[in-house]
């Protein structure tokens, strides 16, 4: 059975999706800064080398880590780890030829995969709150994209292959965070993605990097991790339909952000697809802590 969001609870959940929030955005700068230099194949394989580098000495260095570690769930870890190289790389491609504000907001058609997706294979129910939380969110996402074909570009589709991805990759977690640590699935992922990562990118770069370079190197190493590091352990504190509509604040922070560092448009159609936004997060955990919502077996 699974209940609603309780108090404590809610804090906690609130914490990890705050670390999510600002690893997505951090991510997406860094991306951005070092499309300028280097490929985004060369970025993503980066990324997987230093997450292994790292992960692989933590596990040497605390046995505890280290017996977390199993083969048990590994065809569920190599479906996660295909599944999300493909997100991986779409979405990697999208942020070099979008504004960031757009691949945030398309990105968001994700929450109605993971909603289908978790009631067919988490068995979590489909409130009444939850959906509307969703709607109000994705309406709020449609006043700041506001699509139509005199502004559609191709790269769009990108994003909406990278969202339904990521919906799969979400749900799986979820799956996993009942029987594996975090860091067993951190360390899988970046494992059975690195062959995939340096079989069409390389880090022979790496020792002529420029100086402009370093800080979004130091950017996309850390946030490779910490994303989800905080979205597995967010997961730990309730359902995958609720946390999901936390996400969505990422959509006017980095339209923010796209504004003040790249001259991005921001207009009143920001603010107030910001506000349903915030309004559909505020809407979802208000109903989840006000009574439990228990799930199908």
């Amino acid at each position: 059975m699974s209940n609603g969001v309780s108090n404590t609870k809610t804090g906690s959940l609130a914490v990890w999706m705050t670390g999510a929030l600002l690893s997505f955005c951090v991510a997406a700068l860094s991306v951005r800064e070092l499309s300028k230099f280097i490929g985004v194949f060369d970025i993503m394989a980066f990324r997987s080398v230093t997450g292994v580098l790292f992960l692989t000495t933590l596990a040497l260095l605390r046995p505890d880590l280290r017996a977390g570690i199993d083969f048990r769930e590994s065809k569920l870890h190599g479906l996660r780890s295909g599944v999300h190289f493909v997100a991986n790389v779409c979405w990697t491609l999208s942020i070099t030829l979008l504004p960031l504000a757009t691949v945030f907001a398309i990105e968001f058609t994700m929450p109605a995969w993971v909603a289908v997706f978790a009631m067919l294979f988490l068995g979590e129910r489909l409130t009444v709150g939850r959906v509307s939380g969703i709607a109000i969110c994705f309406a709020g996402v449609l006043v700041l994209v506001r699509p139509g074909l005199g502004t559609f570009q191709p790269a769009t589709l990108l994003v909406v292959v990278a969202a339904i991805a990521v919906a799969v990759t979400l749900v799986i977690t979820k799956r996993l965070v009942a029987t594996q640590s975090t860091f067993a699935i951190l360390f899988w992922m970046n494992l059975m993605q690195l062959p995939l990562n340096l079989s069409a990118g390389h880090v022979s770069w790496l020792p002529n990097a420029e100086p402009a370079m370093l800080l979004p190197l130091a950017g996309l190493a850390v946030t490779g991790l910490s994303t989800h590091w905080c979205l597995a352990n967010a997961f730990r504190h309730a359902d995958a339909t609720v946390v999901v509509p936390l996400d969505f604040l990422r959509v006017p922070l980095i339209a923010v952000i796209g504004w003040l560092l790249y001259g991005e448009p921001i207009d009143a159609f920001v603010f107030g697809g910001a506000g349903l936004i915030i309004t559909g997060v505020l809407w979802t955990l208000q109903t989840e802590t006000r009574q439990p919502v228990p799930a199908r077996a």
